[in-house]
């Protein structure tokens, strides 16, 4: 056996060696793939009915959301109606007491001029008769 015969035979023994070697670990990775997409197909299956639950979820907040708003809406319109008339109210108010203070005030001044009129008349008539 020459030695280029020997070297054939190491060479041909490594690639049997890697050959299998690689078959081994193709195996593995394909097992560790087929584990991968088994983890999946649960976590899928598990996933599921969560997204239905927060469908429906959504839906009955959308809905309760519309029920919800028609009455929120008349209460608004209530309340601006009873702020309008309120405002009405305080702006009658405000005229009213402008226009009593004003003749209030007018009349005030009437009498006290006619209060110093009479004050001065009898000053003068005492002075007079003096």
């Amino acid at each position: 056996m020459d030695i280029e015969t020997l070297f054939t035979i190491i060479l041909l023994a490594a690639a049997t060696g890697l050959c299998i070697a690689l078959i081994i670990y193709l195996k593995k990775i394909t097992k560790s793939v087929e584990d991968i997409k088994a983890e999946v197909t649960s976590l899928s299956n598990q996933t599921k009915p969560l997204i239905n639950n927060i469908t429906e979820l959504s839906e009955r907040l959308n809905s309760i959301t519309e029920e919800i708003r028609e009455p929120v809406n008349t209460a608004k319109d209530m309340v601006n109606k009873v702020k309008d008339r309120v405002d009405k109210i305080l702006e009658v108010e405000e005229k009213f007491r402008g226009g009593v203070e004003g003749s209030i005030n007018g009349l005030i001044k009437n009498l006290s001029s006619v209060a110093n009129g009479v004050s001065t008349f009898w000053k003068t008539f005492r002075k007079n008769n003096q």
